[in-house]
């Protein structure tokens, strides 16, 4: 890690300042979009395949 202080702040190069860690909000949204994805399939199956 080049992470290094100056003056009582905390200096990261460039590569380090925009890496981020996915926060509870990115988790929700995937949980919700793969949850409504499989819920349309579900309905599409449901219309059209059913015998």
């Amino acid at each position: 890690m080049a992470t290094t202080r100056e003056h009582d702040q905390i200096v990261d190069t460039a590569t380090e300042a925009r890496q981020g860690e996915p926060g509870p909000s990115v988790a929700a949204l995937l949980t919700i979009s793969i949850g409504l994805a499989i819920l349309i399939l579900a309905v599409i199956w449901f219309v059209f395949f059913r015998t």
